[in-house]
């Protein structure tokens, strides 16, 4: 929505006046039995979770983004009927911060989403009897909750509330930022739903507590402890994205120096994957696996310029030069905590498994893991993609050299799993293509992830071929790798 186009306006609208048609029971011939002060109590309690969005004093650690504390709207679905749930949401979206223009219809939209949201939500635990089964129609036994069947139509009430958020999310993406169908929705369901399926039960411990024998003053004793979770799990998603923001930052870096690799990082953290999926590492290894693959050149940045962009073979000192860039690497990401494992990766990727490497000749299993997946995957795009001076080799006889240097230059495991993996999944990420008949200034335009097919590359100077009789995978066939 970044500049509000004539389709998305007129979804907004459409949206709005759906939400209108959902609260207008609960304001018509039916306000009678609305019970109005419960809606009243929600409704300050959401206002109140997304006014600190709006103030000054706590700036970026509001818990988390306007309109998204779902317990509480997931609460008020469960404890009122669908017209009167969908108003609880409307003064808190409305006043809730916006994170870029046009401000005005992203708070209309976030509002109407959220009403009819909520509405669906409530309609679909009111058709499966869940207010009776929250407890609270009588005296002593009468007034205990009917679980487990409660979380019948809690659950059930859930999924209603992410299929319809998820698919005005998905429409409004369609309508505004004219993304595909398929694009626009592909993920956002999976995604949200266990998140939302989390909400969905903090929300019906408090509607419990609230129809309880205490009545509302025990939910809000509840509601600070969900507030606080929620705060904690968007300080998570701050941190990572933080994270990200650096990555980035450090490889536009590099790319910008030397801009004959550009995309090549991406790929190689993306074939580092590959390589750790097949050998079973764990998630969250795999994170960081794939920032050492992104980040093993950032010792780029302390080699001269002149010598990456060089034209022609490279003087002895040069190539010490050049090979000081692990150690360089090293020293910069060596302060970065995150980076874990990553670092001795960035540090040892140009080891051999024979000891000729550099910058300390380890051998053997002396090469942390890290480093000897990354050195496979550096080869492999390397050889793989075309440059300005030469062709890319195709993928089988990348394979097969890489085949030819295991136990030498790289470790068999590492060769292995690499050419199980390209058998499975292909090698689609390493067709980037930089001639050296392109213009010098022609603006890159998006491709694939990573500098994909399509992409086109900015201020490309050409370069001369391999030297004869060079073996593909020694550190002098592609000296700036």
């Amino acid at each position: 929505m970044r500049a509000t186009r004539g389709a998305a306006r007129a979804y907004i609208l459409t949206a709005a006046v759906g939400a209108l048609l959902c609260v207008l029971p609960a304001l018509g011939t039916g306000a009678g039995t609305t019970p109005w002060s419960t809606v009243g109590l929600l409704t300050g309690l959401y206002l109140v979770c997304e006014l600190p969005g709006r103030c000054p004093f706590f700036g970026s650690s509001v818990p988390i983004g306007a309109g998204s504390f779902f317990p509480l709207l997931l609460a008020a679905a469960f404890l009122l009927p669908p017209a009167a749930a969908a108003l609880v949401a409307i003064p808190g979206s409305l006043v809730g911060p916006v994170e870029a223009p046009p401000a005005t219809a992203r708070r209309v939209w976030r509002t109407a989403q959220l009403a009819v949201t909520v509405w669906a939500a409530s309609s679909v635990h009111g058709l499966l009897g869940g207010a009776a089964t929250l407890g609270g129609t009588g005296t002593g036994p009468d007034r205990l909750p009917d679980l487990p069947y409660a979380l019948l139509p809690a659950c059930a009430a859930v999924l209603a509330f992410s299929l319809v958020l998820t698919a005005l999310d998905g429409s409004i993406l369609v309508a505004a930022e004219r993304l595909p169908v398929r694009r626009a929705w592909s993920g956002l369901l999976s995604r949200s739903l266990g998140p939302h399926l989390v909400h969905g039960l903090a929300g019906l411990m408090m509607a419990v507590l609230w129809r309880g024998p205490y009545g509302p003053l025990s939910a809000l004793i509840v509601l600070l402890p969900m507030y606080i979770s929620c705060w904690v799990f968007a300080q998570y998603h701050r941190e990572h994205a933080a994270h990200r923001a650096t990555i980035r930052a450090l490889v536009q870096a590099v790319d910008i120096k030397d801009t004959y690799t550009r995309g090549h990082s991406e790929r190689v953290g993306q074939a580092s994957v590959l390589i750790a999926r097949e050998l079973g590492m764990d998630q969250g290894r795999l994170e960081v696996l794939r920032f050492a693959g992104i980040l093993h050149d950032v010792g780029k940045l302390g080699v001269p310029t002149r010598v990456l962009r060089k034209d022609g073979p490279l003087t002895p000192q040069e190539r010490r030069v050049i090979e000081l860039h692990p150690e360089y690497g090293h020293e910069i990401v060596r302060s970065i905590g995150f980076l874990g494992e990553a670092r001795a990766a960035i540090l040892h990727h140009h080891e051999r498994l024979d000891g000729s490497g550099y910058p300390y000749g380890l051998s053997g299993r002396e090469i942390p893991e890290f480093a000897r997946v990354v050195a496979v995957a550096d080869a492999f795009d390397a050889m793989t993609s075309t440059r300005s001076y030469r062709r890319g080799r195709p993928v089988p006889a990348a394979l097969e050299e890489l085949k030819r240097c295991a136990g030498t230059q790289f470790d068999p495991q590492m060769v292995r799993a690499l050419v199980r993996a390209v058998g499975r999944h292909g090698w689609s990420a390493a067709t980037a293509v930089v001639t050296a008949d392109e213009a010098m200034w022609r603006p890159r335009r998006e491709g694939t992830a990573g500098g994909g097919a399509g992409a086109v590359r900015g201020l490309v100077r050409p370069r001369p071929p391999d030297g004869p009789g060079t073996p593909g995978l020694q550190p002098s066939a592609d000296r700036r790798r």
